[in-house]
């Protein structure tokens, strides 16, 4: 027995300078960087665990966010919390945003839709072209099949048009134009692109209050236009929330090959542009058969990358 307590005694002791021993050389190795919050290590910075940055003229699409209130200020802090806590997650979006704002932002400013409602992509979709929710919202901008044909978006067996990011930018903006329309508050258009326009109408007249900080939704919508806020501040100044990017995603060119009749074999098609059909539906995912009947013979644009040799 006593021959065990020793061992026991000396398997405790060797623990000990173990522990101590690893203290003392992560204390040598990582040091406090800016702030608590920033570490280094090796040139190499990442978050720790502090407070956020809340900032004192939050907006969105210039429309202040009456920060002063305490309901506000505590749920714009919840979102900035939850997605700058959220690392890879977040980190994914930072890097993607420029590929997918180059496209995005053009369109909005040729359709007079203030250039934050590209962060409305983010929050729809994590800016995954092929997203599909549960309930089958699909795309960037994640249309329901009858809301994209009301906006005009093609939707067939053969061509899915939600899938199209050009596309289904304009058709956001002809429908976030004609909610501005209807309640004169992009804050509202944006609630609505969740909630729909008739439901934030019903919670107007219901409630007896047209700002939507005075009204009652479900916490969906509620947290929609915070965590639309929260995506803004964080992506458009990543620092300040200490995510440092090295690299961003490329932004890729691409050149359209006009389409006006049937293509018996997409197969064909993409080994003719030099590339495979893999990468033929990576820049278009909205064809979604491997061939076109087009029996109508309207005209599709059809992206190649200009330089196959990447692909």
């Amino acid at each position: 027995m006593e021959k065990k307590n020793k061992i026991a005694i000396v398997a405790c002791a060797l623990s000990a300078v173990a522990l101590v021993a690893v203290v003392v050389v992560t204390m040598h190795l990582y040091k406090y960087h800016d702030s608590a919050a920033a570490m280094e290590y090796e040139g190499v910075k990442w978050s720790g665990s502090a407070d956020v940055h809340v900032p004192a003229d939050a907006n969105l699409a210039g429309e202040a966010m009456p920060i002063d209130r305490v309901d506000v200020r505590e749920s714009l802090t919840r979102e900035l919390i939850t997605n700058t806590y959220l690392h890879s997650h977040t980190i994914q979006l930072i890097k993607k945003a420029p590929r997918y704002f180059n496209i995005i932002e053009p369109i909005l400013a040729e359709m007079g839709i203030p250039d934050d409602f590209k962060y409305l992509a983010v929050i729809e979709s994590q800016l995954n072209p092929l997203a599909v929710s549960h309930a089958g919202a699909v795309g960037l901008w994640q249309f329901m099949k009858g809301t994209a044909e009301d906006f005009d978006l093609e939707v067939t067996s053969e061509v899915d048009q939600r899938y199209n990011i050009e596309k289904s930018t304009y058709a956001a903006c002809r429908y976030l134009k004609q909610a501005y329309e209807r309640f004169g508050s992009w804050t509202l258009a944006a609630a609505s692109y969740n909630a729909g326009m008739r439901r934030v109408t019903l919670q107007q007249q219901d409630q007896k209050r047209t700002s939507f900080y005075d009204l009652l939704f479900v916490e969906e919508t509620t947290r929609y236009i915070y965590r639309f806020v929260a995506l803004k501040e964080i992506i458009s100044n990543p620092k300040a929330y200490n995510f440092y990017i090295d690299e961003p995603y490329i932004i890729e060119s691409t050149k359209e090959v006009v389409v006006n009749g049937e293509v018996a074999d997409f197969v064909e098609f993409a080994d003719s542009y030099g590339i495979s059909y893999k990468s033929l539906k990576r820049f278009n995912p909205w064809l979604r058969k491997d061939h076109l009947k087009n029996k109508k013979n309207k005209t599709y644009k059809v992206l190649v990358p200009t330089n196959p040799e990447l692909y």
